[in-house]
C-alpha cells in the first residue's frame, strides 16, 4: 500500500496570517508515520516575497520525506515563480515511485488568482500521461480546482481551460488530480477519476469556521483508493473508492422513457441563427425520435425582443407533445423577462409517473454569469427532499461541469454550493444547456449532461450543431448526442442508475 500525504496553502510569511503552530503540528504528524511521499498542491508562501521564501525553504526541509511541490497564485506574485524555481524545485515535473506516476504542474498565471494550464503544457501534460500510460496509479497535481467547490463563496479563480483538463484526465484513465487553492477540503469521484481538494495546512483564513487540515491517501494493492480528510482538532472525513474496470453496459428491459435535450437555438434575424437546420432538427425530433417529453435548457432567442419570440413561438409550436423550456441568459436580456412568460410561460415542476423534472431558475439580467441564490439552493434541497422516492432530474441552463473547447470563469456563480446539493441528495440526472458544446459527465451518482448549441452558428462542437437524446431504461440511462443536420449520432455517456426504475404501464 501507497501512502500519500496531501498539504497546501500553507501560506508562510512572516505576520499573523501564517499559524506555524498549525503547520508544525501537521509536519510533526507527518513525519511520525509511515508515509511514502508528501505533496504539496501550492501556496507555498503568502505574496512569493524573497524572505518568505527564505522561511518556507527552511519550513519544507523540515519534512522527513520525499516531497513534490508546486506553485500556488500567491507564489507566483511578484514575479515570485522565478523565487520559486531558487528556493523550492521546478515548476512542473514527474516523480515515480514503483509503480505511481505523480505528474505536476504551475496552473499559475502572474498576478492573477485564476489558473490556466497553457497550450504549450497542455501538450506537455498530454505527452507525459502517453509516456507513463503503462503506470497502474497516474496523479496529476495543480494548485487550482477543476470543477465547483462548496462553501467558498463566489465561484471564481477555476482553471480557464478546465473543460479541456477534465477531458483529457479521464480520456488518459488517470487515478486521482489533487489540488488545492480555496482553503476547502473536498472529494468528488468524477467518472473514475478522484478529485481531491486539500483544505489549508497553516493559513489563518479558512471557510465557514472550519479549521487547519491535509489529506491521508492510501493506495490500496486491489486498486481501492482513500481518502482521509485529517484536522488539527483530531477529527476525520474519511471516504473509501472502488476503481472498477472498464465493462460494457446493455440496457436491459424495455425503455421507459424518452428525452430530447437541446439548448441555444438562440432565434433571431442574424447570419448566424441557421433556421433550416433548426426546421431540419424538429423534423427529426417529430418524425425519427418521438420524444416522450423535449426540454429546451435555454436561450431561445438571441435577444429579448419581441419578433424573435414571435419567431421563435413559430418553431417551438411545431414540436409534438410535451415541452418544457426554461430561460437561459439570453431569453431575459431587454423586455426578455416578461416575454419569455409571455410566450412560454413560468416553468413549473413536472410529474410523468415515476419521473419527475424540476426546473431551477438561474439566469440574471445582462450578463452570461447565473446564480441559484440561497433561497433557490434551499428550495432545490426541499424539492430533492420531497421527491427522494422518484426519478428527479434536475435542469438548469447554467453549466455546473466545465465545458471543453470554453473559457471557464464559473458561469454559475454558486455552482460549488449548487453542485454539492446535488450530488449528495443524489439526483438521478442534470440538464444544463450553457457553453456551446455537448458534454456528459458523471459526478458521484449523478450525471449531468449539458446540450450543445441546436441552431447558432457561434458555438464551439467539433461535431457541429446538434442535440441530445436520453433514453431512460429501469437500470440505466443512455445519452448522445445527434448531430442537427444529417442526423449522425455519438454516445455521450451510459450510468447505471442507482436504484432500479419500475415500469408502469
Amino acid at each position: 500500500m501507497m501512502r500519500i500525504a496531501h498539504i497546501s496553502d500553507t501560506h508562510v510569511t512572516t505576520d499573523a496570517a501564517f499559524k506555524s503552530y498549525a503547520y508544525d503540528l501537521i509536519i510533526n504528524e507527518i513525519n511520525l508515520k509511515k508515509f511514502d511521499f508528501v505533496i504539496h498542491t501550492g501556496d507555498v508562501t503568502n505574496q512569493g516575497l524573497r524572505e518568505e521564501y527564505e522561511h518556507a525553504s527552511y519550513a519544507l526541509k523540515r519534512i522527513q520525506k520525499p516531497l513534490v511541490v508546486l506553485p500556488g497564485n500567491h507564489d507566483a506574485r511578484n514575479v515570485g515563480y522565478e523565487l520559486f524555481e531558487k528556493y523550492i524545485g521546478p515548476l512542473n515535473g514527474v516523480y515515480e515511485k514503483d509503480d505511481l506516476v505523480v505528474i505536476w504542474l504551475d496552473s499559475t498565471i502572474p498576478d492573477l488568482s485564476d489558473g490556466r494550464v497553457g497550450g504549450y503544457k497542455f501538450r506537455w501534460l498530454k505527452e507525459k500521461l502517453e509516456e507513463y500510460s503503462h503506470k497502474k496509479v497516474k496523479i496529476v497535481a495543480a494548485h487550482h480546482h477543476l470543477v465547483p467547490l462548496p462553501d467558498t463563496g463566489r465561484e471564481r479563480n477555476v482553471l480557464f481551460n478546465a473543460g479541456d483538463v477534465l477531458d483529457l484526465l479521464l480520456k488518459h484513465d488517470v487515478t486521482l488530480y489533487i489540488c488545492g487553492h480555496k482553503h476547502v477540503p473536498n472529494v468528488y469521484k468524477i467518472e473514475n477519476l478522484i478529485v481531491v481538494n486539500a483544505g489549508c495546512t497553516s493559513c489563518r483564513k479558512t471557510r465557514k469556521g472550519d479549521v487547519n487540515s491535509y489529506n491521508i491517501i492510501k493506495i490500496h494493492e486491489d486498486g481501492k483508493v482513500e481518502v482521509t480528510i485529517k484536522r488539527v482538532t483530531g477529527d476525520r472525513a474519511e471516504r473509501l473508492f472502488e476503481i472498477p474496470k472498464q465493462r460494457i453496459f446493455i440496457p436491459k428491459g424495455k425503455r421507459i422513457l424518452r428525452i430530447v435535450q437541446l439548448s441555444e437555438s438562440k432565434v433571431s434575424d442574424r447570419v448566424y441563427f441557421r433556421e433550416r437546420i433548426l426546421e431540419n432538427a424538429i423534423k427529426a425530433i417529430n418524425e425519427k425520435y418521438k420524444p416522450d417529453l423535449v426540454i429546451h435548457c435555454g436561450d431561445v432567442v438571441d435577444v429579448g425582443i419581441g419578433r424573435y419570440y414571435e419567431q421563435a413561438m413559430e418553431f417551438y409550436e411545431k414540436i409534438r407533445g410535451d415541452k418544457i423550456v426554461i430561460p437561459g441568459h439570453s431569453d431575459i436580456t431587454y423586455l426578455g423577462y416578461d416575454l419569455f412568460k409571455s410566450y412560454f410561460g413560468e416553468p413549473e415542476i413536472k410529474e410523468m409517473g415515476d419521473f419527475v423534472f424540476i426546473p431551477i431558475l438561474t439566469a440574471q439580467y445582462e450578463t452570461p454569469i447565473g446564480v441559484v441564490g440561497r433561497i433557490g439552493q434551499k428550495i432545490l434541497r426541499e424539492y430533492l427532499d420531497e421527491y427522494r422516492d422518484k426519478f428527479v432530474t434536475v435542469l438548469m441552463h447554467h453549466n455546473i461541469i466545465p465545458i471543453p473547447r470554453s473559457r471557464e470563469l464559473g458561469f454559475l456563480e454558486d455552482g460549488g454550493n449548487v453542485l454539492k446539493i446535488l450530488t449528495s441528495h443524489e439526483a438521478d440526472l442534470v440538464l444544463t444547456g450553457h457553453g456551446g458544446n455537448a458534454v456528459a459527465i458523471k459526478v458521484e451518482n449523478t450525471p449531468i449532461v449539458n446540450s450543445g448549441s441546436i441552431s447558432w452558428e457561434l458555438h464551439r462542437n467539433p461535431f457541429g450543431n446538434s442535440f441530445n437524446l436520453i433514453d431512460i431504461y429501469p437500470t440505466m440511462v443512455v445519452a448522445f448526442e445527434i448531430q442537427a443536420t444529417w442526423g449522425s449520432r455519438k454516445l455521450l455517456g451510459i450510468w447505471k442508475i442507482k436504484t432500479e426504475v419500475p415500469w408502469k404501464d
